[in-house]
């Protein structure tokens, strides 16, 4: 629909669009967590619920991950900051809403706070407190021999642990936020705490609103899901107007 897209070092992201054919100037652009992939279970289901609202949708996979180009060590939000710049150029002049979940999270806080193309925002389990994250999952692995959560296909880079320790938090960043802003969080999540998300939304002074599940975890298995796609699918559709 929208052609080959390229981000700025020139890598190809692969994208999926749902068409939600009862609207053509608003989309909503999901973006994946670290290790994720456009086709993750959460991500699916929130495009496809979105669809059959009538909402068109854009499931992407940034670069180093699924099938996009690009190398996986060279992930950093720094990097898919830019990814997703590249893939709101490609859509054009439409009102745009991003969904990022998990590291994808910090990422639209990042670009949001720069990029007024952005006209709603939602943070699905998003990350805050970056150094503190690397630190605590992969505080104990070697970067550039060991990996991320054991996964072959995941290796923990340099330039991975460099960019959150640079990053620190985007904990002050609510402040900048002046869009329409959903967190949605799950109160068991072991991998980003909902702490995360009561900090920033503690910074954030455009009344944003914090949606917590209860005892959902990172990923909002089993009947979280369909809570969390409902939640977002309505508070997407009165942004969408």
């Amino acid at each position: 629909m929208f052609g080959e897209i390229r981000n700025q070092q020139g890598e190809t992201l692969d994208y999926t669009v749902h068409s939600g054919e009862s609207r053509s100037d608003f989309i909503v652009i999901i973006g994946h967590g670290v290790t994720g992939n456009k086709d993750r279970p959460l991500v699916v289901a929130l495009a496809e619920r979105l669809e059959a609202a009538g909402i068109p949708a854009l499931r992407m996979s940034f670069a180093g991950n699924g099938d996009s180009g690009g190398a996986f060590v060279d992930c950093t939000i720094t990097k898919e900051t830019g990814d997703l710049g590249s893939v709101i150029d490609a859509v054009g002049g439409r009102r745009i809403c991003y969904v990022g979940h998990s590291m994808g999270g910090a990422v639209g806080v990042n670009r949001a706070t720069t990029d007024p193309r952005i006209e709603a925002l939602v943070s699905l389990a998003g990350m805050v407190h970056t150094e503190e994250f690397a630190r605590r999952e992969f505080g104990e692995e070697t970067p550039d021999t060991g990996f991320m959560w054991g996964e072959e296909r995941c290796p923990l880079s340099s330039t991975y642990m460099n960019d959150m320790k640079a990053i620190g938090s985007v904990v002050d960043l609510g402040a900048q936020i002046s869009v329409p802003w959903l967190l949605v969080h799950g109160s068991e999540d072991d991998i980003v705490p909902v702490g995360d998300s009561r900090d920033i939304i503690a910074k954030a002074t455009n009344s944003p609103e914090l949606f917590e599940i209860a005892e959902a975890d990172h990923v909002f298995s089993d009947a979280a899901l369909a809570v969390m796609v409902n939640k977002v699918t309505d508070w997407v559709k009165a942004q969408a107007g």
